[in-house]
């Protein structure tokens, strides 16, 4: 699999959320956060039902409120804006088609982001097919994708080296690390998209990043020892 053009500076979204990790919440800011989760589940469950009784501008309102988002994701999975519009297009197509099979088990934006996901792992099952059906056939350079730009913040070394890493994360560590360090989602969020528990989505996130320091600290040791 080739290399992943990572969307957002990796360094700046871990600072930040390391940061609001050792916030201490008042009592009267967990109100409010509690108070604007119950209006975002009430939205939410609007908007399901503006959906499954056909309303077009409520499909709209989904793409309004999650569109950015998925984009980012599918970007961050499948390594191209190109690729990353075309599985958020078909997302979207999918949620119209079985609109109806939406029981509210979980909210209405998990369950859309958890048809991206597979949407995204669709798409790479069918690059992986193509690829063994043209393994033979001689590679154009020209022909194969190019990561996207990346942020100026970081070393483009570094950042090709962390791409790099993280490809070789199992599919759950990456789909954890790159949900929770990229795209900013809550533990709770992850649980719902992946129909896991929470603890584990702690716990994969723990191992994934064991597992890049080791990967990422080979290499400069390794050089170290070279001078």
């Amino acid at each position: 699999m080739g290399t992943m053009g990572l969307a957002l500076p990796w360094d700046v979204r871990i600072t930040q959320q390391h940061l609001q990790r050792g916030r201490v919440d008042s009592p009267e800011t967990t109100s409010g956060v509690s108070s604007a989760a119950a209006q975002v589940s009430a939205d939410d469950a609007a908007l399901a039902a503006a959906c499954q009784a056909g309303d077009l501008r409520a499909f709209e309102r989904l793409y309004q409120l999650h569109g950015s988002r998925m984009k980012s994701m599918a970007r961050n999975l499948l390594g191209t804006s190109s690729d990353a519009e075309d599985a958020v297009q078909d997302t979207f197509l999918k949620i119209q088609r079985s609109i109806a099979t939406f029981r509210g088990q979980s909210s209405f934006a998990t369950w859309s982001f958890r048809i991206l996901i597979n949407t995204c792992y669709d798409t790479r099952r069918g690059r992986m097919r193509k690829k063994e059906v043209s393994q033979d056939e001689p590679e154009n350079p020209e022909a194969a994708p190019r990561p996207e730009p990346r942020a100026p913040s970081a070393h483009p070394s570094l950042k090709l080296a962390l791409e790099r890493a993280v490809a070789q994360l199992t599919r759950q560590q990456r789909d954890v690390f790159l949900m929770y360090e990229v795209e900013g989602m809550r533990h709770s969020e992850i649980a719902g998209v992946l129909e896991i528990s929470e603890t584990a989505s702690k716990n994969t996130l723990f191992q994934a990043k064991k597992n890049l320091r080791q990967m990422l600290e080979a290499p400069r040791s390794s050089a170290a020892e070279a001078r």
